[in-house]
């Protein structure tokens, strides 16, 4: 159970969350009424259902994951909790820093299966849902077998079936504005609004090389299917490509606009430094390192978030096993331990994340501090596109 101090933390950010994210609204609220007893087997399930012999010789499997200060942060809270009630499995640690790649990683694992030397001694993957699909298509992931991982029945089924079990996503944010509330009053509401905004405040609005970290990338993905189609965000095939060349003009004008007349900061954490500093007064963020730096002090309580509409994109972060690792049994103990409520209030306290479990198999004061923060994103599935974007922005953009 939550401490009142992380609960109040918690229900202090999800409320700004909530006064400020648009078209909101949650569905998993609804059934909350035996939340508690369903709560209290589900995270016994999770934490002690499968701990291992004490007797038994010690498992060692590699974890290899990316992105920015707070996910290693997470990780480093949520592994020593798991390796407490399971002494006889370790959890080995490898944190790629976003923005240095980790297509190398993907890249190791296929690589091992096709010189059949197993999975490379990678045995567990974090990654989004390009690599998820891509792993598809190669044949990499092990199919999630319920009856091996029994807190799998607290995910959405949908949300399995869009990833054919192949993958966990064990928790969500979505990109939003993070902006100065003393310098803009009225954030924009929609991308028209937010570019004539960018031309009217020249060089106030910064966004990441989309290479670097996922905020800048949404913005340049979203102006590129601005005026395409719904469908369009779900389409993976290159031919949709030559409906990209509006995007990138529109893209390409804003360079003289945007911080520095065309300077793009690395990583997700250049734009927030910008934030921070008052260079510039607005970017776009993920909502979890926004709210979770509002929180402790690192940006001004001034900045605020907002979502625009149609919405930046959002979504689930994904766990993957490799098909090939010869370590499943244990990973399964520690994935079955990650979508324990225990595990998830982590996600929510320490990262301001959205759960991976439907809400309401979490504790009535989460779920009640989520009410109409959960959606308002758009998820972007258009595969190895994303790579040919940022090729084409670093020619058609950022060389101009």
């Amino acid at each position: 159970m939550l401490s009142k101090k992380s609960t109040l933390t918690l229900l202090t950010v999800t409320t700004v969350t909530a006064a400020l994210l648009a078209g909101c609204g949650n569905s998993n609220n609804s059934d909350t009424a035996n939340a508690g007893a369903s709560n209290a087997s589900t995270t016994n399930a999770g934490s002690n259902a499968a701990s291992a012999d004490p007797t038994a010789q010690q498992v060692e499997f590699s974890f290899y994951f990316t992105g920015s200060e707070n996910v290693k942060n997470l990780w480093d809270t949520v592994i020593p909790m798991f390796e407490k009630d399971h002494p006889n499995i370790k959890v080995k640690e490898v944190y790629i820093p976003s923005g240095t790649g980790a297509q190398p990683t993907y890249d190791r694992i296929l690589a091992a299966k096709q010189a059949g030397k197993g999975s490379g001694g990678i045995d567990l993957y974090e990654d989004g849902l390009s690599n998820v699909t891509q792993g598809q298509k190669d044949d990499l992931w092990e199919t999630l077998d319920p009856a091996k991982i029994s807190n799998l029945a607290s995910v959405d089924a949908n949300t399995m079936k869009d990833v054919s079990n192949l993958a966990i996503p064990y928790r969500s944010s979505a990109v939003v504005l993070a902006y100065n509330s003393e310098k803009v009053p009225t954030p924009p509401k929609t991308l028209d609004e937010l570019f004539a905004w960018i031309k009217s405040n020249p060089e106030r609005f910064a966004y990441n090389d989309p290479s670097t970290g996922g905020a800048g990338s949404s913005f340049v993905t979203t102006a590129l299917y601005d005026k395409l189609s719904e469908d369009a965000i779900h389409n993976s095939d290159p031919s949709i490509e030559k409906e990209w060349d509006k995007g990138f003009e529109t893209l390409k004008d804003l360079g003289k606009y945007v911080y520095g007349k065309g300077i793009y900061p690395k990583k997700n954490q250049g734009t927030l430094d910008l934030l921070i500093s008052g260079e510039v007064d607005m970017i776009p963020a993920w909502s979890d390192m926004a709210l979770e730096q509002i929180g402790n002090g690192q940006l001004p309580d001034t900045t605020k978030i907002a979502q625009i509409t149609p919405g930046f994109n959002g979504g689930p972060t994904y766990l993957m096993v490799p098909k090939l690792s010869d370590k499943k049994d244990a990973v399964n103990e520690f994935l079955n331990f990650v979508l324990s409520p225990e595990a998830q209030a982590v996600v929510v306290t320490k990262m301001h994340g959205f759960p991976g479990i439907e809400l309401s198999n979490m504790p009535q004061d989460i779920q009640d501090s989520f009410k109409g923060v959960a959606e308002g994103f758009r998820t972007f599935n258009i595969g190895d596109l994303g790579n040919e974007i940022n090729k084409r922005w670093q020619s058609d953009v950022a060389a101009q």
